[in-house]
C-alpha cells in the first residue's frame, strides 16, 4: 500500500474527503458508489464494480490489476 502523504478529520457524522486528485486518478465521479473493506486494523475504500469491465457478468469474477473481470473473458485476453 503506498502511502498519500494525505490527513483528512473524521466530522461529527464520520465522514471524511476524498481529496480530489485521489477521485480524478482513480475516475470516482459524484454520487459513484464506493465499497468499503476491512483488511486488519485498516479500511479500505474502492469504486464499487458491480461486474466484468468487459461483458459486466456478475459470475466467476476475479480481480486482476485491480478490475473485476469474468473467468469468461480472462480466458479470451488470454488467448490472445
Amino acid at each position: 500500500m503506498k502511502s498519500t502523504g494525505i490527513v483528512r478529520n473524521l466530522d461529527e457524522l464520520g465522514r471524511i474527503v476524498i481529496p480530489k486528485e485521489i477521485r480524478k486518478k482513480l475516475n470516482i465521479e459524484q454520487k459513484d458508489p464506493i465499497e468499503i473493506f476491512l483488511d486488519g486494523n485498516s479500511i479500505m475504500l474502492r469504486k464499487y464494480e458491480k461486474g466484468c469491465i468487459f461483458c459486466n457478468n456478475s459470475k466467476d469474477l476475479q480481480i486482476y490489476k485491480d478490475k473485476l473481470i469474468c473467468k469468461k473473458c480472462l480466458e479470451s485476453i488470454s488467448e490472445l
